[in-house]
């Protein structure tokens, strides 16, 4: 077909390369741009004529430059047309030195005669869905970050001068401010805050009225969201805040046992910015505040034991909350993973998995304040050896005294073994804190893992079956070169409470901790150590009794969820439960889902023909899971049971007080231990019926 009258080849090309959608650059031989379109002017924030001339080089973040430059080198060299990113995440530079992530297609103009490379740049902001997917992970990484301080920070006002910091940081927002209720409850006073206007200064007093914003809060009992200010007819709005440009707000209160103390609060200068998801993170990031705040006021009156249960309330009260989150945030990630837009996308799917990490490290931090609280429910897993040292050792080379010099000793063919990843970890962490306050003055700490190695009699003594050969048992020893123990004080290494700290340096729990948790993994734990000559603690874990153990991401050969399973369940978290039914539904299960424990019992009617009841135990006022489990199974015996918590207290009263038949199943989850769990409380079921 040829072109009407009057219009060039030439100019049809240049007009395309203008109009283009995406960012063009056309780069020579030597790297410097000899086109730009306006839209990579744009997005690089230069002007079309300053990126003429320009060498790629400075389109490319300093810490990546000298690699960039050698991989240029290369191309030119035999240049092809190729993607960039499919491996690693690509940043580009912009004129002002802030980052884009971006991906990059490279095209070669040399069989059309031209020394040119055509590359083409895309913003992955064009990715909605992963973008929401990244908003969701970085709220996740922010509420492990104030975790972490909750957990660490003796004086509440630490917490209190952050938290705003981060909220601001993790919403993009302009104020972010903690009220906290006077005695007299009159009043709040402003305790801390980013970006106030005026009047609401740091020790200001501020009236709890309903007509006023946090008083206005307080009298909802719960999330308050403005939309837009100017339309605002629930209370009086500050003329400050319209004369700051503030247009939208959201707010949640503070409550220490139910009983409000003061208000959270948030505004941005964007008209309707906050939804769901913002939601969710700020009664996080005030719960975690508040039950901190409630912590602090207690220690005053606590004795040591006592200061330790206040840690486990502590973490035992966010737990719920947080795994929750983490559930809505990981199932959604593991559905959007499978999408078939996306399916094909493998620079979509390495965004997916990198926001899916961040979320696995969310839950992580949750197992690691569980287990030091002793409050969590033991998941033995296979866990290799070797790559948790290395990664372990990884993780101390960049927090510990750099005088610290760590070495592994761990063959990647060193067998698993049995044990709860979390607990594990963190009990070799808590070994690996006391090495450090033994060499002050630096050293060498050493991770080692041994299979088969002769056990020790005293070992033996201490093993739950003391007949299992020595091949059973993987050996993990961490040694250092510190100051070592004098015998009356190994002799006393593993008792609770006891300490050789100053005061205020350490619980006295970190050993015996240690212990416990090895001792209920079917192992067993020694100390060699002398004075000046260091220190080895070793753990004896046994391996996986079975050799194929299933793999993690599926269900074991023979325990496949049966389709048409029909199941009730049973969860009172709108978003939880649609994340668990479209887990269900991808599993081919039939399902009927309910919010309360009273509508589940109506949907168990004489003529229901459910296979599973599957339940959250925390279900708002009203009846229990627990509860319900029991009516269910009284009406309907052959019925399967399986109850789900993100709260580890229930689990543990759980498991203590239902029957063996019923499972366990601790938030957050995947689909794929959704499905080993279904699996084995229906297999189960069958054979307690045949």
């Amino acid at each position: 077909m040829s072109l009407p009258s009057g219009i060039t080849e030439q100019s049809v090309f240049r007009s395309l390369f203008l109009a283009y959608p995406d960012s063009l650059l056309l780069v020579d031989q030597a790297g410097a741009i000899v086109l730009a379109n306006p839209t990579a002017a744009s997005m690089l924030g230069y002007t079309v004529d300053e990126l003429t001339g320009l060498n790629v080089d400075a389109l490319v973040p300093d810490a990546i430059r000298s690699r960039h430059a050698s991989f240029r080198e290369a191309y030119s060299r035999a240049p092809r047309s190729r993607p960039m990113g499919t491996q690693m995440e690509l940043v580009a530079r912009r004129k002002d030195g802030s980052e884009v992530m971006v991906e990059i297609a490279l095209s070669p103009l040399q069989d059309h005669g031209l020394p040119l490379v055509v590359a083409a740049i895309r913003d992955i902001g064009a990715y909605p869905r992963v973008k929401q997917a990244l908003q969701r992970a970085r709220y996740s990484e922010h509420l492990a970050q104030i975790g972490r301080l909750a957990v660490d920070a003796r004086d509440p006002q630490v917490l209190l001068e952050h938290v705003p910091a981060i909220a601001a940081e993790a919403l993009q927002v302009e104020v972010a401010m903690v009220l906290l209720l006077e005695r007299d409850r009159l009043a709040f006073r402003v305790a801390s805050g980013v970006g106030m206007v005026p009047g609401e200064e740091l020790g200001a007093r501020l009236p709890n009225r309903p007509d006023s914003p946090p008083g206005f809060v307080l009298s909802q009992a719960g999330p308050v969201i403005v939309a837009d200010y100017r339309s605002e007819r629930r209370f009086v709005v500050p003329q400050a805040y319209l004369d700051a440009g503030l247009t939208s707000a959201l707010a949640v209160p503070l409550s220490d046992r139910g009983r409000p103390i003061g208000a959270l609060t948030v505004r941005s200068r964007r008209a309707q910015r906050f939804g769901d998801d913002e939601v969710r993170f700020l009664e996080s990031l005030a719960n975690l505040l508040a039950t901190s705040l409630q912590r602090a006021q207690s220690e005053e009156a606590l004795n040591h034991a006592q200061r330790l249960e206040s840690v486990g309330q502590l973490t035992g009260g966010i737990a719920h909350d947080f795994n929750n989150l983490l559930t809505v945030i990981q199932g959604n990630l593991q559905v959007l993973e499978e999408l078939p837009a996306l399916a094909q996308d493998a620079y979509g799917q390495q965004l997916v998995g990198a926001a899916a990490r961040a979320t696995k490290r969310g839950a992580e931090l949750t197992g690691k304040l569980l287990a030091f609280s002793r409050r969590q429910v033991l998941q033995p897993a296979p866990v290799d050896v070797s790559a948790l040292l290395n990664s372990l050792s990884g993780m101390l080379r960049r927090t510990l005294d750099q005088r610290i010099q760590i070495e592994v000793e761990a063959p990647p063919d060193c067998p698993p073994v049995l044990a709860d990843p979390g607990q594990l970890e963190s009990a070799l962490l808590n070994i690996a804190i006391n090495a450090r306050d033994a060499m002050p003055e630096g050293g060498t700490l050493r991770f080692r893992g041994v299979a088969g190695s002769p056990l020790p009699a005293e070992v033996r003594r201490e093993l739950a079956d003391p007949s299992a050969p020595d091949e059973r048992f993987v050996a993990i020893a961490i040694s250092d070169t510190g100051s070592g123990m004098p015998e009356e004080v190994k002799e006393r290494a593993f008792e609770p409470f006891f300490t050789t700290k100053e005061a205020g340096r350490g619980t006295g729990l970190g050993l015996s901790t240690v212990y416990g948790f090895v001792k209920q993994s079917k192992g067993a734990v020694a100390i060699d150590s002398s004075p000046g000559a260091g220190t080895t603690v070793t753990l004896y874990i046994p391996q996986p009794w079975d050799a194929d153990v299933p793999a993690e991401d599926e269900p074991a050969a023979g325990e496949a969820v049966p389709a048409g399973l029909k199941v009730l369940m049973v969860e009172d978290d709108a978003e939880v439960r649609n994340v668990v039914r479209t887990f269900l539904d991808m599993l081919g299960c039939e399902v009927t889902t309910v919010a309360s424990g009273e509508q589940a019992l109506l949907a168990l009617a004489p003529n229901a023909d459910f296979d599973l009841l599957l339940t959250d135990i925390a279900l708002g006022p009203g009846l229990r899971g627990t509860q319900l489990a029991a009516e269910a199974q009284r009406r309907f015996p052959k019925l399967a049971i399986l109850l789900m918590s993100g709260f580890s207290a229930e689990l543990l009263d759980a498991d203590r007080d239902s029957p063996p038949s019923w499972e366990l199943l601790r938030k957050p989850y995947t689909r794929a231990e959704l499905a080993r769990a279904i699996a084995k409380v229906v297999s189960g079921r069958g054979a307690a019926g045949s």
